[in-house]
């Protein structure tokens, strides 16, 4: 592993949940429209992760040149949660209750949404602590370096 890969695992790690905690927050800021652009209620989205790959040609796997090795996280797809139903109340003031009085609010729970914010959060702690620590060894190995 070179030295600045570490580095470069933890910033993606970073990176994806801070992109998962605007995901989030962009969830619970839209937890009352009833419509969007196409005139249905927002539908929550979910974010998936996945690892980063340098494939590796068949050749090196035979010749073990390279080792499989981590290369950090991506966000591999943004998608709309289509297996929860919408939250459906009784308002028939409301502008966008259909002919019983009913109105279709998204599928979005703020407690799961809350829950999700703090796992994200506490992911990023955890890239941070890593890069800081690796940081930290790569001071001392120079600090060293300098004796």
């Amino acid at each position: 592993m070179g030295l600045f890969q570490s580095f470069d695992i933890c910033a993606s790690g970073m990176s994806a949940q801070r992109f998962r905690m605007d995901t989030i927050a962009e969830n619970i800021a839209n937890v009352n429209t009833t419509r969007t652009e196409d005139g249905t209620p927002y539908r929550r989205k979910i974010v998936t992760f996945q690892e980063k790959e340098i494939t590796p040609s068949f050749s090196d796997i035979l010749s073990d040149t390279k080792k499989f090795q981590g290369n950090g996280v991506k966000v591999a797809s943004v998608t709309e949660d289509y297996e929860t139903d919408f939250t459906m109340e009784y308002d028939p003031s409301h502008p966008d209750a259909d002919e019983n009085g009913y109105v279709s609010y998204p599928n979005v729970n703020t407690v799961t949404e809350m829950t999700n914010l703090i796992d994200s959060s506490r992911a990023y702690e955890a890239n941070t602590t890593a890069f800081n620590a690796m940081k930290s060894m790569v001071q001392a190995g120079l600090n060293i370096g300098q004796s």
